[in-house]
């Protein structure tokens, strides 16, 4: 961690030549309920897609994935309905349903505020779990969060739920799509965005799982970087860079990160390095990853590693581009909504909501109902993006002000340089 910081030092004293940064409330608004929306349009398109091909058979063959030319065709039904893959929208007149991409992060954003904390204690964690989620019908739960969950009802409290003692899928993809809005809550600070976030982490994660997760908030954090002369592009792939240094170099995913960075800069096209990904990491097995034939559900497709290799493809070769990046983790395979709605979140944030409105032609809907996966919340669970971005900018002064030695007023956040 101590390595880490300086570097973060030397990384945000590049941002600006002043001492201190400032963020505009109303243009913090408009990116946080890009996050919002960003997340729920790349949720919602991803899930057409979702274990629709996962590039592994039964006699540990590669099977064909999709290509850029399935786009606007009818997707190949393994689970959920026959759909054709294009972007998927609620319209104005319609309300956005909470997933399991969403539906946590909404949850956590609203025991931060309810508990009136930064730091959600272990029963503080167990307690909305087992007051928000069902426990007899579908509760939109899997494999380490569905696991996690069941030793909460029995009493275990976090982090021991997450232990590979009692949890056996420790290093599945659960705390990815439970804890990046973390990052988000810690302007350019990524130290505090981990500390808030390691205890809702380690609920579902560890090892690999964990470092993944982490990276993911770090880059959250650290999408707050603005900077005149660099492009979207390039800032995509120098807070990735960042963020890669959580990863230890011995790890699989560190390897991952390297390897499809890689294929990316060889210049072959993302299903070309999605098809080698496959090959090497599924099949192959190589740098130590088992996860295809170590895990009982279908062939290791809800791994943190496979998908944070699918995700780091749809990411480098988005290039920063929302539409594009949306796409390719639609197309790229394994549990392709979580990867979607990761970059469609964070690039939600850096373009804001106003402008991610311009991508389509459609009036979209700006309500959410998070009680189509959860329950106990008020209003019937009906909730708007603008207010949930209002909740998440009482929670990011809260610790601009207290952690991070911050000032806010009723226009503007003002940081100190860490």
């Amino acid at each position: 961690m101590k390595k880490l910081l300086i570097f973060l030092f030397v990384f945000i004293s590049s941002c600006s030549n002043s001492e201190k940064i400032t963020i505009q409330k109303a243009e913090l608004l408009d990116k946080l309920e890009g996050f919002w929306l960003g997340q729920s349009i790349a949720n919602w398109t991803g899930l057409i897609t979702e274990m629709n091909k996962i590039g592994f058979s039964k006699d540990g063959t590669q099977e064909p994935f999709y290509t850029r030319d399935n786009w606007g065709k009818m997707n190949e039904k393994s689970w959920g309905s026959s759909q054709i893959i294009d972007f998927k929208f609620a319209k104005k007149d319609s309300i956005w349903g909470s997933d399991d991409d969403t539906d946590i992060e909404y949850m956590y954003q609203e025991l931060l505020l309810d508990k009136n904390t930064l730091l959600l204690t272990d029963n503080q964690i167990r307690d909305g779990w087992l007051k928000h989620i069902k426990k007899e019908e579908q509760n939109y739960l899997w494999v380490s969060n569905q696991k996690a969950f069941d030793l909460m009802i029995n009493g275990t409290l976090p982090p021991e739920t997450s232990s590979p003692k009692l949890n056996p899928h420790y290093e599945m993809i659960d705390a990815q799509l439970t804890t990046e809005v973390f990052g988000l809550y810690s302007p350019l600070n990524p130290e505090f965005a981990l500390l808030m976030s390691s205890l809702p982490i380690r609920t579902v994660a560890r090892e690999n799982a964990e470092w993944i997760s982490q990276f993911y908030i770090i880059m959250h954090s650290l999408s707050y970087f603005n900077k005149d002369d660099i492009s979207v592009k390039e800032k995509i792939n120098l807070i990735a860079d960042e963020a890669r240094k959580i990863l230890p170099n011995d790890s699989y995913s560190a390897k991952m990160y390297d390897y499809v960075k890689e294929k990316y800069q060889s210049g072959i096209t993302w299903e070309a390095a999605r098809d080698s990904l496959n090959l090497r990491y599924q099949i192959n097995q190589m740098d130590n990853y088992m996860w295809a034939t170590k895990s009982d559900s279908c062939y290791g497709c809800f791994a943190a590693g496979i998908n944070f290799g699918a995700s780091i493809i749809s990411l480098l070769y988005g290039e920063g581009d929302y539409i594009k990046t949306v796409k390719i983790a639609t197309l790229c395979g394994w549990d392709s909504d979580n990867p979607a709605a990761t970059w469609g979140g964070m690039l939600g944030f850096i373009y804001g909501a106003d402008e991610i409105k311009k991508l389509f032609e459609v009036e979209m809907s700006e309500k959410y109902n998070i009680h189509r996966t959860r329950i106990n919340f008020s209003n019937d669970g009906i909730d708007d993006f603008k207010n949930m971005a209002l909740k998440s900018m009482k929670i990011i002064e809260k610790v601009v002000t207290e952690k991070l030695n911050g000032k806010s007023d009723n226009n503007k956040l003002v940081l100190n340089k860490i």
